[in-house]
């Protein structure tokens, strides 16, 4: 086959999965009229999520599906290694906005086991334009560096990493104007840290304890009296 040839092969494949893509569409929306005739009105009209979803960019942790929730139930964020850097006005939008004009009760750090980004972290391989992004995970490993450090099994420490990673991202969070002065008027959003595992499937709740999470934290970052709104 001549380039000629190849080109107008790989152009076919290319147009036949965007074609079934559409077509899988079209299939949702039956699926979803038929099981309840007014779902996309209810859709259209607004969202009210309870749930602030910040995960991994990872093609295999589908945010709703692994959470069991539709369409509208969850406010998703996602990102390389689920990192919440207070430096990221990404992140730092999808919070303020979340807290303060949703009003989400819970704000969920889901990391993932096998996460690449972790993975690339603990290798002293120069990733470019990732390096100062990978940089926010070799910081949690510096923090925790005497523990790590024991861990002998790479696929161990990796997973620990990962988990710690989670935790690290949920202080981040914590550490915002927007819910810090959320809970203080409403007693809520709730941080959790989460891990999803590629091997089974299942969730694992890293059972943090938002309450001393946030007292510990604000004697150093207490913005409950700051302006309203404000994520810094």
């Amino acid at each position: 086959m001549d380039a000629k040839g190849r080109q107008h092969s790989v152009s076919h494949f290319l147009r036949e999965n965007q074609d079934r893509i559409f077509a899988n569409n079209r299939a949702w929306v039956a699926s979803k009229v038929k099981e309840d005739s007014g779902f996309f009105e209810k859709l259209s009209s607004g969202q009210h999520p309870d749930y602030l979803y910040i995960g991994c960019a990872d093609s295999r942790v589908p945010a709703n599906e692994i959470m069991g929730l539709d369409a509208g139930e969850v406010f998703v964020h996602r990102n390389i290694a689920n990192l919440v850097p207070n430096t990221d006005l990404n992140v730092m939008s999808v919070i303020e906005y979340a807290v303060v004009h949703l009003h989400v009760k819970h704000i969920v750090v889901c990391g993932h086991y096998n996460c690449g980004g972790v993975q690339a972290a603990l290798s002293h391989t120069d990733m470019g334009i990732l390096n100062p992004w990978l940089r926010n995970i070799r910081d949690v490993y510096r923090l925790y560096e005497k523990e790590l450090d024991e861990i002998q099994d790479l696929a161990e420490k990796n997973k620990r990493l990962v988990e710690l990673n989670v935790l690290e991202q949920c202080r981040n969070v914590i550490k915002t104007a927007a819910v810090q002065q959320s809970y203080q008027k409403n007693e809520y959003p709730i941080v959790h840290g989460w891990v999803f595992d590629l091997k089974d499937g299942l969730l694992k709740d890293l059972e943090i304890d938002f309450e001393n999470v946030l007292k510990s934290i604000q004697k150093i970052y207490n913005l409950e009296a700051g302006r309203k709104g404000s994520t810094a």
